[in-house]
């Protein structure tokens, strides 16, 4: 056998072992029709040299299709007796004389092939019966099947939407400001990645769906190779996410060692799994050295933020959008910030809001002595040459309203 048999593939060869001997015939095979091409994906057989795995031939010369068209009977006893199906190639060779063929139908009403039965002599014990057993193992074969075929599916279809944009140079990368939240003034830019609209895809879900298939790292640093490229088109510092898992790669490794670090703040999402932080420090410390800063994003999201922050001691904390949209009017939220804050301060990093939407939230997170936001409220993601023209600096006066007390200074984020 040419090629090592998947767990499915076993599973549907004990249904095959099951058809062929209760029927008596020499071979049992279940096969794929793609519209052109019948392949032959599993088989037992008697006379293995006569039919093998992955042998194709023309899908509108066999005699499953045949079937499928309703010119043959789904049960042959003789194919003497149909000049059909004499005239067709299985007929001369493997010089089939006998055959049972039934349609293999997956749960959403898609004909995926053929579970088929066939003999080298007539068998007049065949009987539409035979059809019967034969359905209902070509049901079990498609419940067997779906999962890899579904599988196989989503593959493709994210292959599809890669490649493509791969070849146009990664996904196209915008810039959204980061702010002083007492002065309004632009600190600094992260850059995000956009994907095509028609997708209907977040780009967390198209990374994801990316990394699923082995081409997350590729894409990822796509994503920051078109970042770098903005750096001298915008001042101040420029934001750039990473997985852990990417980060380690070694060409992204060496493609950061290449950039203005002292300008590059890093971003590692809490979403992603670290299996072993002691390389991940290593990998994280030349970069660090030369002046590259760390941030560990979506901090409140989930618990797994804290651990990050615990074993890497980042230089920046940022605040996701989930605890800080509506913080004005939430007594939980304003707490939970507050902690976060007092946490941040006491490993000497700095708090940057994401999200932010309205005055009010804005205001909130001045009070309680939130260093830096972005968000709506101050600028949305835009291309680089826009950024300036797009970014309107809030004035002081009406972010924070005068009889507000001094706030403890919070050391600017120094380009």
């Amino acid at each position: 056998m040419g090629r090592k048999r998947s767990d499915t593939d076993e599973q549907i060869a004990d249904l095959l072992r099951t058809a062929k001997e209760s029927l008596h015939l020499s071979v049992a095979f279940l096969s794929r029709l793609d519209g052109t091409t019948q392949h032959l994906e599993v088989v037992e057989s008697s006379v293995p040299f006569l039919f093998q795995e992955g042998v194709t031939q023309r899908q509108e010369t066999t005699l499953c299709q045949a079937i499928l068209d309703g010119d043959l009977p789904p049960v042959i006893p003789d194919l003497k007796a149909h000049p059909n199906a004499m005239k067709l190639p299985a007929a001369r060779f493997p010089r089939i004389r006998s055959y049972v063929s039934v349609p293999v139908v997956l749960s959403d009403g898609s004909l995926y092939g053929t579970f088929c039965a066939a003999g080298l002599t007539t068998d007049k014990g065949l009987a539409d019966r035979d059809k019967g057993l034969m359905d209902v193992l070509a049901h079990a074969a498609s419940v067997v099947i779906e999962p890899e075929v579904r599988e196989r599916a989503r593959r493709e279809d994210i292959d599809a939407r890669l490649d493509p944009l791969e070849r146009a140079g990664g996904p196209r990368v915008l810039l959204q400001p980061i702010v002083d939240v007492v002065t309004g003034r632009r600190v600094g830019a992260e850059a995000l990645s956009r994907f095509p609209q028609e997708w209907g895809k977040a780009p967390d879900v198209v990374f994801a769906e990316a990394h699923s298939v082995g081409r997350g790292d590729r894409l990822e640093l796509m994503a920051l190779q078109r970042a770098a490229g903005l750096l001298d088109r915008v001042d101040g510092y420029v934001s750039m996410n990473v997985s852990p898992a990417t980060l380690l790669h070694p060409d992204t490794a060496a493609f950061l060692a290449a950039l203005p670090l002292p300008r590059i703040l890093l971003e590692l999402s809490e979403h992603d799994q670290v299996e072993d932080y002691d390389t991940l420090r290593a990998a994280l410390a030349p970069l660090r050295a030369e002046g590259m800063r760390l941030a560990i994003d979506d901090v409140g999201a989930g618990f797994s933020s804290l651990r990050h922050i615990v074993v890497t001691e980042p230089d920046v904390i940022k605040l996701d959008r989930s605890i800080v949209d509506g913080l004005a009017g939430d007594r939980v939220l304003h707490s939970l910030v507050r902690s976060l804050v007092d946490f941040g301060a006491g490993l000497g990093a700095l708090v940057v809001a994401e999200g932010v939407e309205t005055a009010e939230d804005a205001r909130a997170l001045h009070d309680l002595r939130v260093g830096y936001g972005q968000g709506w409220f101050w600028g949305r993601a835009v291309p680089a040459d826009l950024l300036e023209d797009q970014f309107t600096a809030v004035a002081p006066a009406e972010l924070i309203p005068a009889q507000a007390g001094p706030v403890d200074a919070v050391a600017p984020v120094e380009v």
